[in-house]
């Protein structure tokens, strides 16, 4: 019989998190609990004060190291060093008048608030934020500037308040803090994609400044059908500003080649940044707009690929010039039999050659896209007036009427944008019922090259991170799992990332969390361990697992240890492995009972190995139905004496073969454990002449558990605190009357004849 947790520990409130984390004991290079992230000082969380948070709209502000977070009824402003510490708080709720007003259309009270949809930063001394103000969109223009001549660094003269001036946020935030939306400023215009109407039919990406407003056609299906707005960017073609364009990521529904259901479909649209519709069509409308398909698909062995059409989330690493940066998208598939997620990588290149090939046509929904064959006009529809683009047009108001009327009519483009090196970089396609729902990615410099990190967010408040290999020599790719954090209890993550503070800041409506990007000692201490690590942050200094710098930063340490490509640790680390003493181990064991030879390498990547050597004899062990491989260990069901002996367990992984540990195993006999545990054995400590170990270190010692005063200062708090035994002790005394009877009895008993006591 398998007792519960309860009835073990007596302990009944206590989180399983917790309890786990205290007796485990054991850190794991790709599995790290929350407990252990605090431990580490590798976290700190910021819990919001009870407010309900909106991490979409989190804004990272490295120039005032702030990172400013919506939430509902108010917005928030945190220290980038540490986020639990200086925050500051701008309270931003609802009138009553405007809470009535929803509430009189209907909407349920958690509806009717203010919450803070659209973050921005507007110059170096305000925000735009927009709020959804219970159905009846607001903005305002946040100070957060210092009021003084301090150091740009310094936190604590930042003003940080709401002006009086609040304008309308129509067009500019939605009216429900569910809709999609997503937002880019840039040149003090605001560029947004959203449901502009109250029951959201009307979906448009905008464009606002002073004196314009631009959008997409109204009830146009051939530009947007039902989008989910997923991420935007401003992306330079090139030095002329003029030629700048905006990009938006959204998925849209669209009515297959067969007529039969709507199929989602991943987009990537784009506009010029200095659109100013036509002069007398499409006035106040995108005369540039163009939208293409972004594939993330990969290839079956039928030839029919398996396509991830689902756009959950982007993220636009940028480089220095700002003009190429790498888009990496985070997909998942849509069919209600297959689940899988996939993260593609896009180039601009392939992107702008994109739009710059032929135009899509159909003539009816349900046909086939085919290249349009009708004549293109010039200048090319879609383009920018721009002096890169010949400089005949000095606004888009000047376009011949043809130009626009091409436009409105081809809004589609041929040519999909196909991921580099046309497969994904990381795939998943047994989820584990586990929902990967944010990405952020850094770029990184190791010794033998740039790799890219990617941080992909999970539904269980998991944040994997992992860096994918490209192997061109063979056409392969390689996922190395590096690490898996649990950051924050039950939230759905969203990333803001920041490569100046090396720091990951991960939000949810519960809170906000910031981790640190790395902790290389957690790789142990031998070379070995660290090379077959393949963390690019990390390298072996001679000593232990630290921090990379490149070349030029921290010269002093020149003995480095690091190959992210191949991880070979059987080059790099010949003669540098060290033997501890916690590689050798005994352990007891009960006939007829079941043990596990606990051992866990730091790399899931590793294949394990068990030997069993008794004198010079040594043969692996293999598996039958009393001996069981698990990913715990070696367990050995219904032991017998023949078990006995001396087991290896071997790592191999990259050609590296490394002896984790030796554990020698001890069958005891029935007779053998029972004459140990009899009650004359188990005096307690506290009587004379008793043995100072608790009766319970001896079965710490059969168990093999290593901390045995972790578990000692646990089970004196759940089975002996001083109350319990207090009021135990209280119960247990006899009365005052109890006391005078058991004394009579015992009188009466000492007079009684022998053969009455008998009976």
């Amino acid at each position: 019989r398998v007792s519960t947790w309860e009835e073990v520990t007596g302990y009944k409130d206590t989180p399983l998190l917790e309890l786990w984390a205290i007796l485990r004991g054991r850190l794991s290079r790709v599995d790290i609990i929350a407990t252990e992230l605090w431990q580490l000082n590798r976290t700190w969380v910021f819990q919001g004060n009870g407010v309900p948070l909106q991490p979409q709209t989190m804004l990272l502000d490295e120039g005032h190291e702030r990172l400013y977070v919506g939430a509902k009824n108010a917005l928030f402003s945190l220290s980038l060093d540490q986020v639990n510490t200086q925050h500051r708080e701008i309270q931003w709720a609802s009138s009553e008048l405007q809470i009535e007003e929803c509430l009189r259309k209907g909407r349920e009270k958690m509806e009717c608030a203010n919450y803070i949809k659209v973050l921005q930063q507007y110059n170096q001394t305000h925000l735009l934020v927009c709020g959804t103000a219970s159905f009846n969109p607001i903005c305002a223009w946040v100070h957060v500037g210092h009021t003084g001549k301090v150091s740009p660094c310094s936190t604590e003269l930042l003003s940080f308040h709401l002006p009086e001036s609040i304008t309308s946020g129509k067009g500019r935030c939605p009216f429900s803090h569910n809709s999609p939306c997503t937002s880019t400023l840039s040149g003090g215009e605001l560029y947004v994609g959203l449901y502009t109407d109250y029951w959201e039919n009307d979906a448009a990406l905008c464009r606002l400044n002073n004196r314009t407003y631009t959008r997409t056609e109204r009830d146009d299906r051939q530009q947007l059908n039902e989008p989910r707005f997923v991420g935007s960017a401003v992306i330079p073609d090139n030095d002329d500003k003029d030629d700048d364009k905006v990009y938006f990521f959204f998925t849209e529904r669209e009515v297959d080649a067969e007529g039969l259901y709507k199929a989602v479909y991943t987009r990537v649209g784009r506009v010029c940044a200095n659109d100013q519709g036509g002069q007398r069509m499409l006035v106040n409308r995108w005369s540039s707009f163009l939208k293409t398909r972004l594939i993330c698909s990969v290839a079956g062995p039928d030839g029919i690929d398996t396509h991830f059409d689902q756009l959950e989330d982007v993220y636009v690493l940028k480089n220095k010039d700002g003009k190429n940066p790498e888009i990496f998208g985070l997909f998942s598939t849509t069919s209600a039999v297959f689940k899988g997620y996939a993260v593609c990588v896009y180039h601009m290149d392939d992107i702008r050659a994109a739009f710059n090939g032929p135009f899509a046509f159909r003539e009816r929904p349900e046909h086939h896209w085919t290249p349009s064959e009708d004549k293109v006009p010039y200048p090319r529809p879609g383009s920018c007036a721009s002096k890169i683009n010949g400089g005949g047009f000095s606004s888009s108001k000047e376009f011949p009427d043809e130009v626009l009327r091409f436009v409105r009519s081809h809004p589609m483009m041929y040519r999909p944008v196909l991921p580099q090196h046309r497969r994904p970089v990381f795939l998943q396609t047994q989820p584990r019922r586990r929902k990967l729902t944010q990405i952020a990615v850094d770029r990184v410099q190791a010794q033998d090259g740039h790799y890219h990190v990617l941080y992909i967010g999970t539904d269980d408040s998991l944040v994997l991170k992992v860096i994918t290999i490209y192997n061109k020599d063979i056409d392969t790719m390689e996922e190395v799992l590096l690490e898996e954090l649990q950051v924050i209890l039950n939230i759905l993550p969203v990333f803001i990332f920041s490569g100046c503070q090396q720091k990951l800041y991960v939000g949810s409506d519960a809170g906000v969390a910031q981790v640190q990007l790395h902790h290389c000692a957690l790789y142990g201490s031998e070379c070995a361990d660290c090379c077959l690590a393949r963390d690019p942050y990390c390298a072996w200094d001679g000593f232990t697992c630290s921090r990379y710098y490149p070349s030029g930063v921290y010269t002093k340490r020149r003995f480095r240890r690091q190959d992210i490509l191949h991880g070979n640790a059987v080059q790099l680390c010949n003669g540098l492995q060290i033997d501890g003493e916690w590689k050798r181990k005994t352990v007891f064991g009960v006939e007829g009972n079941s043990t596990l030879l606990s051992c866990v390498p730091r790399s899931l990547h590793a294949k394990v190995l068990w030997f069993l050597q008794r004198g010079d004899d040594k043969q692996e062990v293999s598996v039958d139905e009393r001996v069981i491989w698990t990913s715990h260990g070696l367990l050995l069901l219904s032991l017998t004496s023949s078990d006995a002996g001396i087991y290896m367990c071997q790592t191999v992984e990259h050609g590296y073969v490394h002896t984790l540990l030796r554990v020698t195993l001890h069958v005891l006999s029935g007779e053998t454990l029972a004459s140990a545990i009899s009650p004359r054995n188990l005096v307690p400590a506290s009587l004379p002449g008793s043995h100072s170990r608790q009766w319970y270190k001896e079965f710490l010692q059969l168990i093999d558990y290593r901390d045995a005063q972790r578990v000692e200062e646990y089970c004196e708090k759940v089975w002996c605190p001083d109350k319990k035994r207090k009021k135990n002790k209280k119960k247990f005394l006899p009365s005052s009357g109890e006391k005078k009877a058991k004394s009579r009895a015992a009188a009466a008993n000492h007079r009684a004849p022998r053969h009455v006591l008998g009976n």
